[in-house]
């Protein structure tokens, strides 16, 4: 298996409404933390997630992460 861009060692810490999102799981995405289907003819595919209210999250920006798309710290690792 292929590994993923590295985008940034620390994550994406923001607000996000309440929504479904697709966070970008190859490194590739112009739109970081988001899908925007750069990953296309790779064998990486985006990570739907749910926030069902307003509320503050931590994505990983590393792309390591065991938690996706949260943030789990495996960035200290790397």
């Amino acid at each position: 298996m292929s590994e993923p861009k590295i985008v940034q060692k620390q994550p994406f810490v923001m607000e996000l409404e309440a929504g479904t999102y697709w966070w970008c799981a190859c490194g590739r995405s112009a739109n970081q933390p988001y899908c925007d289907g750069s990953h296309k003819g790779t064998e990486f595919r985006p990570v739907k997630f749910e926030c069902t209210e307003h509320k503050r999250v931590a994505l990983c920006g590393c792309k390591h992460t065991n938690k996706s798309p949260f943030c789990d710290g495996t960035h200290k690792q790397l």
